[in-house]
């Protein structure tokens, strides 16, 4: 386990528990064996301390410190920056199996950051107010081309990584939020999906690793809530898009918008009449922190209910990238669900959340993005 970023926090409580720590240029570096030694913080050799507790009601929100496992993935960057902005401590465990260093290189040095390169299969002992679990790879190329291999890694990460956070959260009386995903409802015959409906599901079917580990993840957060008091949240999160994503993970936005900008035809599985409902980003960020900071367990779905075919995507990433964008149609894939659209009504009556940017003036913001990553790619391919 290896820690970037310095720290300046104390109380009568241990922070983290490691050992071989070393200090270097304003860099520690800890390993994965964990002992009942302290951490010490950047350039010092004093321990790194903890707080706990609650808010009184009616007092002020103090700074709170926030482990988030999975933080320097797409989704988990752009939380750890909205935290960040609001005044929180903020500790990253991530393995980098698909997260990214470049991520969240512009908080190194910041005090309030710290990144540990950390499996959350392997227990972690850390002093926090709230854990926000988003640690599991999620891209479908993994779970369609190595699903043996897909599949443990899964069940791994779900069942270990998730029992180890929750027994974190019980072991200092941290709040816990998991993210799960729509994809639990599976091919829905419900339109659009409310969180009482409990799917239409194909546990044997090519996608099914991802969906099944999702809904154990579910069950054992709720078994640490009802048989440990550990106070969790649950949101269901459906398609999300914007800057980060990873340029070539399979999925059907980050797909259009790569082979728009690089001239290849966009690849259309089956008619293109399939739909999915797309949040962007910030949108997804703002309705994770209202949940984990309400005082409603879930689930909640947070997603966009706007609703597009895939060919109605392909027109409005022409629209915004080239005009002269071909299709390219292929086979449909295996288990690909028919349709895909929260009911949000439950996020907007107990959250007061509901999602603000659209399609068309999210998409814009994403291909800048893109536009500059795929520029260095090809740069560095002496393209």
């Amino acid at each position: 386990m290896s820690r970037l970023g310095p720290t300046d926090a104390h109380s009568p409580i241990r922070r983290s528990f490691s050992k071989d720590n070393t200090v270097s240029s304003g860099v520690s570096v800890v390993s994965d064996n964990h002992d009942s030694s302290a951490s010490f913080s950047s350039g010092t050799n004093r321990p790194v301390y903890g707080k706990v507790g609650r808010v009184p009601v009616g007092i002020g929100r103090r700074r709170m410190r926030v482990v988030v496992t999975g933080g320097a993935g797409f989704v988990g960057s752009h939380l750890v920056d909205k935290l960040i902005a609001r005044g929180d401590e903020v500790i990253v465990l991530d393995n980098f199996f698909t997260g990214r260093k470049d991520n969240l290189v512009h908080l190194f040095g910041n005090p309030m950051f710290e990144l540990i390169r950390h499996d959350v299969v392997e227990p972690i002992l850390l002093e926090v107010d709230q854990i926000y679990h988003l640690a599991c790879p999620a891209s479908p190329v993994h779970y369609k081309y190595n699903p043996v291999k897909t599949i443990i890694s899964f069940a791994i990460t779900n069942v270990m990584g998730t029992l180890n956070m929750l027994g974190l959260a019980k072991r200092v009386g941290a709040r816990f939020l998991l993210t799960s995903t729509s994809e639990v409802y599976g091919d829905p015959l419900q339109h659009p999906q409310k969180e009482t409906y409990w799917g239409n599901v194909n546990p044997i079917g090519e996608r099914s690793c991802y969906d099944e580990g999702k809904r154990t993840a579910e069950t054992l957060a709720m078994d640490y809530h009802r048989g440990a008091g550990v106070e969790v949240r649950i949101a269901r999160i459906f398609n999300t898009y914007g800057p980060r994503m990873c340029l070539d993970d399979g999925r059907v936005v980050s797909n259009f918008v790569a082979q728009a900008i690089r001239k290849l035809p966009m690849t259309v599985y089956g008619d293109g009449k399939q739909t999915r409902s797309f949040q962007y980003v910030s949108d997804l960020v703002d309705g994770l922190v209202a949940l984990m900071d309400g005082e409603h367990i879930g689930p909640f779905n947070l997603g966009n209910p706007g609703e597009f075919t895939m060919l109605e995507l392909s027109e409005v990433v022409k629209e915004t990238i080239d005009p002269s964008a071909t299709i390219e149609f292929r086979p449909n894939t295996a288990d690909d669900p028919h349709m895909r659209k929260p009911d949000i009504s439950k996020a907007k009556e107990l959250l007061n959340w509901e999602p603000k940017i659209s399609l068309r003036e999210g998409l814009p913001l994403m291909v800048g993005d893109f536009r500059q990553r795929i520029l260095n790619e090809d740069e560095g391919k002496g393209a």
